[in-house]
């Protein structure tokens, strides 16, 4: 039942898909991933760089009351410059004032007066990032800055122009009454905030406690203007986007009401905590926008997907989105991404842009086809094939056809698969995820592979007790050895052609639901190289190594009976064939 050339001819379907990939800005880096991307009906995304323009802007450096502060940014100024964790957009931003018309030098002594001397990195749990600074000639300085919430709860002092008042930390009004408007507008907030010490040069978590809050810096991320039109694209092929990101919820809230994403369903990741495991598997359907989410969040959404049958891809750039993408159907990255993202990828875009992804599922999608026709079309014949030599094993007192004449059909035939992958593929078929069963290849293997049994034993009664008789002058058990030997030969030679001839054809017909040659034209290079190979392949008998196949050349008169032969084999498959999509409403 498996074709011999199965590896080579699927491979080559792949091979297809991501180099027409390559063409549009895309590295494929595992061909596997097309098919992935054919089967995919779930796309999970970043906010950040991949909704939104991916140039985060230092739009406000703020006190505690919205008033501009120089304070604030140099605060903030000095934390992003000596974080030596991962690298992210809001640091960079950050670090971008130090070119700022004639602060150039401020910036230049800040980094040079002031040194480091211990630091805290971000991490998910405590949503911050402290270091602890040495000041020449005054007390050592704790800088921390991160979620306005977290930060918040650490401090137990504010200072507005060089006042410090104790504060109430249960009640945040005050803070919220600033930063509220801000991420409603779709603004990323941090909290700056610090503390001085006396000598101490090692920073503990405790340390981040009884903290003064400075102010806030705010960034923008303004939404892609391509990324609207590119989400439709993605709906009308039915492949549903969800937001996984881990910024605030408002902010989230904003910038995907602007794009016209669903958000009457969000979930932040605290809230996904306090759910039940059941509960999480239906809510990972329902919900399309996820924010404020720890990268473990994230990965553990697209398992639970991946449970409830969907094919998942995941789009990301950071080092936070590293999990989610090994838990995925296929990883996608992007060129400027770290280098650990980049490595466990299976697909890298050039262009970090959601209409390339539309050209890659699209490109995935018909490479599966053209996979799944081979497959399920190859396999019925070789069923039906199977079918008929059980039958002639108990009817014939000769082999139908030797092993290794059988090897070399399936071979020859094979080698003409080889072109599937620049076939056509029927619109209908690119609109919707594509998946791979088991039981519809077994359906349509039963199905079909009958049809072609039916044929070959009416060939065999024809070559039984018309044309071998005919030609060789009785029935086989009345002749001599020689002439038996050319009995066998002339049946096992048309039993070839007609089995060659309805494999090759029966392709064509099966490779759409719609008619073939007129509803649905294969590729030109298809066509082209099944025509010559029918002739060649039909040849073969009178040539040298046909003859050294056990084959002999056939009478005109065999020729006449395998045309009418096909003609009504290609009529009868096409009576069943619409048959079998009336009632599985669908072929391949």
């Amino acid at each position: 039942l498996t074709p011999e050339l199965l590896p080579m001819v699927i491979n080559a379907c792949l091979a297809k898909g991501s180099s027409a990939m390559g063409e549009k800005q895309t590295i494929v880096k595992n061909i596997n991933a097309m098919q992935s991307f054919g089967s995919m009906d779930v796309l999970c995304v970043d906010k950040t760089g991949t909704l939104t323009g991916d140039e985060v802007i230092l739009e406000y450096y703020l006190d505690i009351l919205g008033e501009e502060s120089r304070e604030v940014l140099d605060c903030a100024y000095l934390n992003s410059f000596y974080h030596t964790g991962v690298a992210n957009h809001l640091d960079q931003a950050i670090l971008k004032c130090s070119s700022m018309p004639g602060r150039e030098n401020h910036f230049l002594s800040l980094g040079e007066t002031i040194q480091k001397l211990d630091e805290l990195p971000f991490d998910y749990e405590r949503k911050c990032v402290s270091v602890l600074l040495s000041v020449p000639e005054k007390e050592n300085y704790i800088i921390t800055k991160g979620d306005v919430d977290s930060v918040y709860s650490r401090c137990q002092y504010v200072q507005h122009k060089g006042q410090t008042l104790k504060i109430d930390t249960a009640d945040s009004g005050g803070i919220h009454a600033i930063v509220d408007e801000m991420t409603e507008d779709g603004m990323k907030v941090l909290a700056v905030a610090y503390k001085p010490v006396s000598s101490q040069s090692r920073l503990q978590m405790e340390d981040e406690a009884e903290l003064i809050l400075l102010g806030y810096v705010v960034f923008f991320d303004a939404p892609k203007s391509s990324a609207a039109s590119a989400l439709q694209k993605l709906e009308q092929l039915h492949v549903q986007v969800k937001v996984l990101t881990g910024d605030q919820k408002s902010v989230t809230l904003s910038i995907c009401r602007r794009l016209g994403i669903e958000t009457e369903h969000i979930l932040t990741g605290e809230e996904m905590e306090e759910l039940s495991e059941d509960e999480q598997l239906l809510a990972v359907e329902k919900t399309t926008v996820f924010s404020q989410l720890s990268p473990g969040q994230k990965s553990q959404i697209i398992r639970m997907l991946r449970e409830n049958g969907h094919a998942v891809g995941f789009l990301g750039d950071g080092m936070n989105d590293l999990a989610a993408m090994t838990a995925a159907d296929v990883g996608i990255s992007v060129e400027n991404a770290t280098e650990a993202v980049r490595e466990s990828a299976n697909v890298i875009l050039m262009k970090k842009d959601l209409n390339v992804l539309e050209e890659g599922v699209l490109e995935g999608r018909e490479a599966f086809a053209n996979m799944l026709k081979y497959i399920k079309i190859t396999a019925s014949s070789n069923f039906g094939n199977i079918c008929a030599i059980v039958a002639a094993s108990v009817l014939l007192p000769f082999f139908p056809m030797t092993s290794i004449q059988l090897l070399l059909l399936n071979l020859l035939y094979d080698i003409l698969c080889l072109i599937l992958p620049w076939d056509h593929v029927d619109a209908d078929l690119l609109t919707k995820p594509l998946e791979w069963s088991g039981r519809t290849l077994g359906k349509f293997m039963t199905f079909f592979g009958p049809v072609s049994s039916l044929f070959d034993l009416l060939t065999f009664v024809f070559l039984y007790f018309v044309l071998c008789p005919g030609v060789c002058g009785g029935s086989f058990g009345s002749l001599s050895a020689e002439k038996q030997s050319l009995f066998i030969s002339m049946f096992q030679t048309g039993w070839f052609l007609e089995s060659m001839w309805t494999q090759v054809l029966i392709l064509q017909l099966l490779r759409t639901k719609q008619l073939p040659l007129i509803q649905s034209r294969p590729g030109r290079m298809v066509t082209g190289v099944t025509i010559l190979g029918i002739v060649l392949f039909t040849l073969l008998p009178v040539t040298p190594v046909g003859k050294m196949l056990g084959m002999t050349a056939m009478p005109p008169v065999y020729f006449l009976f395998l045309v009418i032969d096909v003609i009504a084999y290609l009529l009868l498959v096409t009576l069943a064939k619409a048959f079998y999509i009336k009632k599985n409403q669908d072929l391949i």
